[in-house]
């Protein structure tokens, strides 16, 4: 992708979390890049095809957190899949806690965005419920979906300029805690190889 194209996809994030998605028009993104409506159509036919490089991008930047366990041929706790679900990518520029609550109102006009967020969360939940049978649990499916939602969903309440934007440190070790209080240390002392999906 060129640096460029990079720099709209940019905009385009900046106006979604700025002014909330049915602010992201072509001529709005034109503007903000400081382009005319033609010149951003030579990287961008459509509405469609720009939001679709926005997912793309979106998706590529998620990728590389996921890629940090899944590539590695060290084996992973279930504490280290929650970090890394619960690290923002692309140092900031993503502004996950302002992008997912539009996403997720995209999701019922978009399809698109909806197979984005779909497919994100299905491989986020993948690796915490095959941590979760190796601890044990008896509906690995349900609890793992519950921490997703735990730790997702933070993001309404902690997200920068929400009213406790200071606990979510806090609520992150509170979650940690519970998982302890059920499994005890296992939680990180047993690590399983994502590569494989069994234990090494």
């Amino acid at each position: 992708m060129s640096e460029r194209k990079q720099q709209i996809l940019q905009k385009a994030i900046e106006i979604v979390t700025t002014e909330g998605y049915g602010s992201l028009t072509m001529r709005a993104l034109a503007r903000a890049s400081d382009l005319k409506l033609g010149a951003l159509q030579y990287h961008f036919r459509t509405r469609e095809d720009m939001l679709r490089g926005v997912i793309a991008y979106v998706a590529k930047e998620y990728q590389k957190n996921l890629d940090s366990i899944t590539s590695s041929e060290n084996a992973v706790s279930l504490v280290d899949i929650i970090e890394v679900i619960a690290m923002e990518p692309a140092d900031g520029v993503l502004h996950e806690d302002k992008l997912f609550p539009q996403f997720w109102a995209m999701m019922q006009a978009e399809p698109l965005v909806e197979d984005l967020v779909n497919e994100l969360y299905a491989e986020y939940l993948q690796l915490l419920e095959t941590a979760l049978k190796g601890l044990g649990s008896q509906n690995p499916r349900a609890e793992a979906l519950c921490l997703m939602s735990m730790i997702e969903g933070s993001i309404i309440f902690t997200g920068h300029g929400r009213p406790w934007e200071g606990e979510i440190k806090a609520l992150h070790e509170t979650a940690l805690e519970y998982l302890e209080l059920k499994y005890g240390d296992k939680i990180y002392t047993y690590k399983f190889s994502p590569k494989t999906n069994s234990t090494p």
